[in-house]
């Protein structure tokens, strides 16, 4: 493939605490270096229902975090209106949970965020001109305490110098297409990409509470990119806009948002060895499940993930409700593992995002 001329760069983004903002500008600021007329928009702030035809010859760039091994639903959905190719070239991105062991750096696994949009982008004529991933520190505070300053520091340094590397690979008209090095892993986790993004991600959304120390500023529902935070019970309530992007629980500056561990925990419980195993047996008498069960087997899969989300909409309410319970707020408050101090929050270091 020949190489191409870049004359203008436009990259769309997400971000949640500011890992892809931040790889965003970094290329953005290796193109600004070579004179090219440079445009970076976050996707949050624009009409994602009527996007603008790319001008011809124009570079795309799309970078966005990794949730549940796929790119999140609203970069997904705003891949998918993106309008048809004027000859264009696209290159693809994504952050994703790193590591560091000792001296040893560790990769996160990106599933089909970058597989799955190129596909839809070829389809709509584009060139696939790059597919990079980026092993930016972790920033899911649900599952894992943040990373040590002194951690992010250094592999804030490191993903800044390999996103500058790409760039100007990239920007000298090569394809350098480095996520073929992980397709095999993320084949693997594929399965999980796709039950997250139909149930996962709507149960993690219902894990979100405030605690006591909570003031009421706002600026969690101010700043949500989803406008996904409302006020109920004069409350901070998580509506299933909710990205889980971590923007209000890392930034709250009271540490007041919390992941209920132990709310989430019970209502699994009940879903896996109560309710929906009941559910399960009565149906299977009713209708005559076949003894080979053959693909009654799926249809009750998908039967069950969806008593699974009618299950997590009413307890959330009810979860929501039993807050106001001083004995049973102190239940949930103490079985949560955020409200520690060592489960720390991640914010990304300020000596190496410039």
């Amino acid at each position: 493939m020949e190489p191409f001329t870049t004359q203008s760069l436009l990259i769309y983004f997400f971000s949640g605490t500011g890992n892809a903002r931040h790889v965003a500008q970094w290329f953005g600021d290796a193109a600004i270096d070579r004179g090219i007329n440079t445009e970076i928009i976050d996707i949050t702030s624009i009409d994602r229902r009527h996007i603008p035809p790319p001008p011809r010859g124009t570079l795309i760039g799309l970078i966005s975090p990794t949730h549940g091994f796929n790119y999140p639903p609203v970069m997904m959905y705003f891949i998918f209106r993106f309008p048809r190719s004027r000859g264009n070239h696209v290159f693809l991105m994504n952050t994703r949970a790193g590591l560091k062991l000792s001296k040893w750096f560790v990769p996160g696994l990106s599933g089909l965020a970058l597989w799955l949009s190129a596909i839809v982008l070829l389809l709509k004529g584009y060139r696939i001109t790059g597919m990079r991933s980026i092993d930016l520190p972790s920033n899911w505070i649900s599952f894992h305490p943040g990373v040590k300053e002194k951690v992010v520091e250094s592999i804030y340094a490191r993903c800044k110098r390999i996103t500058k590397a790409y760039a100007s690979k990239i920007l000298d008209g090569k394809t350098v297409l480095t996520a073929f090095r992980d397709i095999i892993q993320d084949l693997l986790v594929s399965p999980i990409s796709i039950g997250y993004f139909f149930v996962g991600r709507f149960i993690l959304a219902k894990s979100f509470y405030a605690n006591e120390l909570c003031d009421k500023c706002d600026l969690c529902i101010n700043n949500c990119p989803m406008k996904a935070i409302l006020t109920v019970d004069n409350r901070p309530f998580w509506s299933y806009r909710c990205e889980s992007c971590m923007r209000c629980m890392n930034s709250c500056p009271k540490r007041a948002i919390e992941t209920s561990h132990g709310y989430i925990t019970g209502i699994m419980f009940l879903l896996n060895m109560g309710i929906l195993v009941w559910l399960w047996s009565l149906a299977g008498k009713i209708i005559l499940i076949p003894e080979d069960k053959g693909w009654w087997q799926v249809l009750f899969t998908i039967i069950r993930w969806i008593l699974t989300f009618i299950t997590m909409v009413i307890s959330y309410r009810i979860f929501h409700y039993l807050l106001r319970i001083p004995g049973v707020r102190q239940f949930f408050y103490y079985t949560s593992l955020t409200r520690y101090k060592f489960w720390r929050r991640y914010k990304p270091s300020r000596k190496m995002v410039k």
